[in-house]
């Protein structure tokens, strides 16, 4: 939170650094410009300016005014590793989180962790934020992946900075030559479909995710799925939803297709959470699962295994120590940037919501 004018100034100042508006070298606005634009005093302006003189944003040229400085490139000793997540709930990523945890405490690091509520506004405050801080690394689970990325510049500049940094869960299309760490997503999705298909299951909707880019990687593990099976891919059992009306639009889309009178035995949902979300609303429908119809979900969450949901594991604590081992491996050079590419497997849980 911003409690004075004064860090109102250094953050503004910041933000435009890290968004590139001012280049290295760059003159910025004289003292009495910025008073007159923050209505402030040349006092309040000199000592937010000391600041990013002191954090290595600014220099000063005598007679001359002030310039934006070369970043310092990082020393790689502070011991603390910055983790950004979507969400902190406890869906999945507490064990994500534990997976992280163990491998970094034992190698003496601490973790700085951040929420960015899957908004790629909040994932770039974050990182302006984090990038003023000491930090060896970052691990970070972007937000709405599957939509270009409006701050790759932050990332350029972390790369500049000598930061390292390792993409979890998803990773931007723009970006995937980057480090991850994710699920074989394709994989998944296909064996999920497969197995609706190998129960008997021909009219089979799907129900993803839009703005991530597990949704559109799991989708196409469901077409590929349907292709190997000679099966017809049929756009009108497909549901697309993006983050914000994931509480509507999967049932929603579900009802559309029972009213259309198309045919429906199966469906594959994007994760447990929609999958229980769908089962509840094809109970108050008077739909039984499995008997009329079979749902599957994605994750092994929680919810799969108090709602007995057919799904696929998801390795979650194995891809937090797999994230926080390739960070360090990036950090202390044993791995480079090149090899620095882990998908994991996924495995089929099967349960009761599928006959």
């Amino acid at each position: 939170m911003v409690n004075s004018k004064h860090e109102l100034i250094v953050n503004h100042i910041k933000k435009a650094i890290n968004a590139g508006k001012y280049e290295v070298d760059t003159k910025i606005p004289s003292e009495n410009q910025l008073a007159a634009k923050y209505g402030v005093s040349r006092q309040t302006v000199r000592k937010a300016i000391l600041e990013l003189e002191q954090e290595g944003y600014l220099y000063a040229k005598h007679g001359s005014g002030t310039f934006v400085a070369r970043r310092r490139t990082k020393s790689g000793n502070s011991k603390n590793i910055a983790v950004v997540s979507t969400y902190m709930s406890d869906y999945i990523f507490p064990r994500v989180i534990q997976g992280i945890n163990q491998v970094l405490s034992d190698n003496g690091y601490s973790i700085l962790l951040k929420t960015t509520n899957n908004s790629r506004k909040g994932e770039a405050w974050c990182m302006e934020e984090l990038l003023s801080k000491n930090i060896d690394g970052m691990i970070i689970e972007p937000s709405q992946s599957a939509i270009s990325c409006q701050h790759q510049v932050l990332y350029d500049q972390m790369d500049a900075m000598g930061i390292p940094y390792v993409f979890i869960q998803g990773c931007y299309e723009a970006m995937l030559d980057r480090p991850h760490v994710m699920l074989d997503d394709v994989w998944g999705g296909k064996m999920i479909t497969k197995h609706l298909i190998d129960l008997g299951h021909q009219e089979i909707a799907g129900i993803f995710k839009a703005d991530d880019t597990q949704g559109i990687l799991r989708h196409k593990g469901y077409v590929m799925a349907l292709q190997e099976a000679g099966i017809s891919y049929n756009p009108d059992l497909v549901i697309w939803y993006h983050t914000k009306d994931k509480g509507v639009k999967p049932m929603e889309g579900l009802l559309r297709i029972y009213e259309a009178g198309t045919a429906c035995q199966a469906v594959v949902c994007y994760n447990d959470e929609i999958a229980a979300e769908v089962i509840k609303g094809l109970n108050s429908i008077g739909k039984r699962v499995p008997e009329d119809i079979s749902v599957t979900g994605f994750d092994n969450s929680l919810l799969a295994h108090s709602k007995g949901i057919t799904t696929i594991a998801h390795p979650q604590e194995e891809l937090g120590k797999r994230a926080a081992q390739t960070l360090i491996g990036l950090i202390n050079g044993s791995i480079l940037k090149k090899d620095a590419h882990v998908l994991l497997a996924p495995e089929l849980v099967e349960r009761k919501s599928t006959m």
